[in-house]
């Protein structure tokens, strides 16, 4: 197998220069004891981890052409099923990972090999463990077993230990092309052209996004009742829309998807007047976009927009929820149809 098919045998789609780094480290027997891979949710940290965990285990004794995908191990791997992979997370969305999980890992760690070269754990969001938990796995990177190897994602790198990160090697990946998830959503998961291209704008170039959203079959839903909700919005009074902040804050779980998607709908409004038509994200509201592109001074639009993003850095920041949507809210325009 020549080096470049081996690079198209790791199963991660896009991420070329990532795949290039650690296919050369692994033929080079250059691996580092541990990597951290950082970027947004859904962009591809956890498939990247397994496909090197995939590569480090394969069967295949040539190194160039690892992983085969074929073996044995690659399959164990593959289907989360390998002795010497264990993938460790937070037990919940709302849950932190925890210093019990971390021990766990490390008595683990002590232990031999079953049946690869070594044991790969594969830590998801360290940037939410718990500051116990992230000080006990420090532990583990400074003075770690000879055969294993710490393959850990986070979402915010400036979120975790400054000695964390050092003790990684790290790896940031960005958002793909629009078009790279696009093609996927067609090719690999069979997605009507049409609801390709949206699912992929909605992600935002993270597939991961992308097809959970398929997945979900609330989703479109969702999103369609947030943009009904917002539309009323616009025509309502003061004390209703007073009445709406109230009901939204009591959706904590929904209230951040809410707003983002509201900033979605409005940014893509501002796109619109800068003549970047082919740039929007809700592309089935195009016609509603358009006329609210021509009603609202774009300057207006900016500030809609900034309010947005405000607001959620205001609930990211854990300020009073109900208080961040009221301003929010109060300070949104009114619908033409309201004026008139």
């Amino acid at each position: 197998m020549t080096r470049e098919a081996s690079q198209l045998a790791w199963p991660v789609i896009g991420h070329e220069w990532a795949v290039r780094l650690l296919a050369q480290t692994l033929r080079h027997g250059r691996l580092s004891h541990a990597y951290l891979f950082v970027g947004p949710p859904g962009v591809g940290k956890t498939t990247l981890a397994r496909a090197l965990a995939q590569a480090m285990l394969c069967s295949q004794e040539d190194p160039a052409s690892r992983p085969c995908g074929a073996c044995r191990a690659c399959q164990l791997v593959r289907q989360d099923r390998h002795p010497d992979v264990r993938l460790v997370a937070p037990p919940g969305p709302d849950r932190a990972l925890s210093i019990e999980q971390i021990r766990e890992l490390q008595r683990e760690a002590s232990l031999s090999p079953m049946e690869g070269r070594s044991k790969v754990f594969i830590v998801r969001e360290l940037d939410r463990a718990t500051p116990q938990a992230a000080n006990a796995l420090l532990k583990t990177l400074e003075e770690p077993p000879p055969h294993v190897t710490l393959l850990l994602t986070a979402v915010q790198r400036e979120a975790l230990l400054p000695t964390v990160v050092s003790r990684c090697q790290v790896l940031a990946l960005r958002p793909l092309s629009i078009a790279v998830v696009e093609e996927a959503l067609r090719e690999r998961w069979e997605v009507a052209p049409e609801q390709a291209a949206l699912l992929a704008r909605l992600s935002g170039g993270c597939l991961g996004v992308a097809v959970a959203a398929l997945e979900d079959e609330d989703v479109g839903a969702r999103r369609q009742q947030a943009i009904e909700r917002m539309m009323h919005a616009l025509e309502a009074d003061r004390v209703t829309r007073l009445e709406l902040a109230e009901q939204l804050s009591q959706e904590p779980e929904a209230v951040r998807e809410i707003v983002s998607l509201w900033l979605g709908w409005w940014r893509d409004v501002m796109l619109i007047q800068s003549g970047c038509d082919d740039r929007i994200v809700n592309i089935d509201q195009r016609d509603v976009l358009q006329r609210a592109a021509r009603y609202w001074a774009h300057e207006r639009v900016r500030e809609i927009v900034q309010g947005l993003r405000d607001t959620l850095e205001y609930m990211e920041a854990n300020v009073n929820t109900r208080l961040a949507l009221e301003t929010l809210l109060l300070s949104l325009p009114y619908a033409p149809s309201r004026q008139a």
